[in-house]
């Protein structure tokens, strides 16, 4: 994705300064994965391999809207669909998949990272392998969120649908291996949960329904009290490795910008961001308490806004055509 040259030296060496204090214990693997979604190069592969070997590591389950949707919406009855040209035309042999990127999405490269598959399918994929099942598959749809209002309103698949659909891919993954053997793979993989952003910008600030329901305030809260449910329902279907991708400042997302007329980014829209994510962060503090489950919250709003405020400080991350879908999606 990036080149190795000069420019991205400044990307290479925080990577690298992080993974020297990363590589720890469990935690860290989650950690790492979340800095992969970032950041997707110059990591040390052997090392995060024999990492996740050690630790028993199976496979990636991805739970989300479209920054990790690698085709569900394909063949649904929705708008919130991309499986044409230019989409996917630096992915391989330059064909659409359904993917929100011109190539790979955050999540397929924390795979190949791990040395498991080049790419996460879609579970709703109507190719999907057997074999594939063993490795992680998406469940992810762009246009989600964690109101499920959010998803009805594009007709896409809801949260709560995608886990039906995890309790159904547990069945077909029983009949593959067995019982015992599908319940060890499910216990061992890392489940990643990435949306949010939806709630507010196709919902609530749209639509009349929540706003006329809720303040801000008590829509955030709204949407913390539907993320414990899912986790914790999550967690009684075998999870006990998580990490939930914060939001990003969606105040400086380009078509927000656009609608506005404005070259700089809302500030009003990344405080809703900014205060929600701690909502987030400190729920899984607590979850993490007392489920025991293994979780890691991850921070990508700084990181996404200094890249916007300082793309030079990057290498002009922002003129990189792949990096640019990365992180503001």
């Amino acid at each position: 994705m990036l080149k190795s040259n000069q420019q991205s030296s400044n990307i290479l060496d925080h990577i690298s300064k992080t993974l020297a204090n990363l590589i720890m214990n469990l935690i860290t693997l989650v950690v790492l994965l979340a800095v992969l979604l970032v950041h997707s190069q110059a990591i040390d592969i052997p090392k995060l391999r024999l990492f996740a070997a050690k630790n028993n590591v199976s496979c990636i389950y991805v739970f989300g809207d479209s920054s990790v949707d690698p085709g569900n919406n394909n063949n649904l009855e929705t708008d919130q669909k991309v499986n044409f040209l230019p989409y996917g035309k630096d992915f391989y042999h330059g064909q659409p998949t359904g993917r929100f990127s011109n190539g790979r999405l955050p999540t397929d490269l924390i795979a190949d990272a791990l040395g498991y598959t080049r790419a996460i399918p879609a579970y709703l994929d109507p190719n999907l392998t057997s074999e594939q099942l063993l490795h992680g598959v998406s469940f992810a749809s762009g246009g989600s969120g964690y109101d499920d209002l959010t998803a009805h309103l594009s007709n896409v698949i809801s949260l709560s649908k995608q886990l039906e659909y995890f309790r159904e891919y547990k069945a077909k993954l029983g009949r593959l291996v067995g019982k015992k053997k599908a319940e060890q793979i499910v216990t061992n993989g890392v489940f990643l949960l990435s949306m949010g952003t939806n709630d507010f910008l196709q919902n609530y600030f749209v639509e009349p329904t929540r706003v006329k329901q809720f303040t801000v305030d008590k829509y955030q809260d709204f949407l913390i009290s539907a993320i414990t449910k899912y986790i914790k329902a999550m967690h009684a279907e075998g999870a006990r490795r998580l990490a939930v991708v914060g939001m990003e400042p969606f105040g400086c997302i380009p078509l927000i910008k656009a609608l506005r007329g404005v070259s700089e980014c809302d500030e009003g829209y990344n405080k809703v961001a900014l205060t929600f994510n701690s909502k987030v962060k400190a729920l899984m503090a607590t979850l993490q308490q007392s489920l025991g489950i293994k979780s890691f919250y991850t921070d990508i709003y700084g990181l996404i806004l200094d890249t916007v405020n300082n793309p030079t400080k990057y290498g002009n991350i922002l003129r990189h055509p792949h990096l640019f879908k990365l992180i503001i999606i």
